[in-house]
């Protein structure tokens, strides 16, 4: 090794795939988060008709489940709706049935509309209700079946893409197609009732933040990677301008309205779904009144004592 200037010296560290802390090409430390994914909206009026067309094009012989994925547009980005979680628009015909498999990523899915559907998971069958939000928790067999009249949608959030980040996917299909032993519930740890959280809704104060006029949370958390909470907001309400550090997928299950994040004004309506990524400052402004259902990292940012907000 000859060096004797620090140009030779940075060609040496370079050879040795290393980098001086005092000379590094980008900083690895900032003051703040940066603003990275973007504030997004998908809009179901334009989504469901896909799903339809797709009903008679792509049956469960071509992928295990009939979905669209929702895909931030920052760009580089192949997958993820917001850093840690996808959302995605999925349906299923009558009389179709989606083989069981499991996987490592945590998931749950928020009824838009259709009856006679229903899902088993770990051998658990529940139907799924317009309204309702149902777990399939890591590593849970899980299918569905469409076995009334009806076309179902909903909406799936996972948290797919922090198990990309970490790395420990593991993805399963079930040796028999689906579960033999099969015991069918009208009450589950995996269901969250419409009926019921509406009611715990009506009696709930306003988060702290002043983000909703009522609040409640599903589950304390309702898996370890994921929150899920309820709001309820009425006609003419402005929320208080918030942000945190967990980011969020809010789905539009009743009313229209705008969210403001950032520079992104996002107007949505029943059956939308849009994305608020971490620390991105947001207000809610409500046309009629609103529900939403908000999905968040929250837990994730805080075990790992990383939850702020402002």
């Amino acid at each position: 090794m000859n060096t004797n200037s620090l140009d030779d010296l940075y060609a040496d560290i370079y050879r040795l795939n290393m980098e001086g802390g005092w000379h590094r090409k980008a900083p690895a430390l900032w003051g703040e988060p940066r603003e990275n994914f973007l504030p997004a909206l998908w809009r179901y009026r334009d989504v469901k008709p896909i799903l339809e067309i797709a009903g008679g094009l792509v049956d469960h012989r071509m992928a295990d489940r009939r979905n669209l994925t929702m895909t931030n547009p920052v760009e580089g980005n192949r997958y993820g709706t917001v850093r840690t979680l996808v959302a995605a628009y999925q349906s299923i015909k009558p009389g179709e049935k989606a083989e069981a498999h499991r996987h490592t990523p945590n998931a749950l899915r928020i009824i838009l509309e259709g009856t006679g559907t229903w899902t088993v998971v770990d051998g658990t069958r529940v139907e799924m209700k317009p309204g309702d939000v149902l777990l399939t928790p890591n590593w849970s067999w899980h299918s569905h079946e469409a076995a009334g009249p009806d076309e179902c949608f909903w909406v799936d959030v996972l948290d797919v893409p922090l198990v990309h980040l970490l790395e420990p996917m593991f993805f399963e299909r079930h040796p028999d197609r689906f579960e033999q032993q099969v015991v069918d519930a009208e009450s589950s740890p995996i269901a969250f009732r419409r009926s019921d959280w509406m009611r715990a809704l009506q009696g709930a104060p306003a988060p702290a933040c002043g983000s909703a006029e009522r609040e409640i949370e599903l589950g304390s958390p309702a898996m370890r990677t994921i929150a899920i909470h309820v709001q309820q907001l009425g006609r003419g309400f402005v929320s208080t301008p918030w942000r945190t550090t967990a980011n969020a997928i809010f789905t539009v299950l009743e009313g229209d309205g705008r969210t403001v994040a950032g520079d992104v004004d996002m107007q949505w309506a029943r059956g939308d779904v849009f994305a608020v990524p971490a620390w991105r400052a947001y207000r809610h402004e409500i046309a009629q009144d609103a529900i939403l259902v908000r999905v968040s990292d929250e837990p994730v940012m805080r075990a790992f004592e990383l939850l702020r907000t402002r």
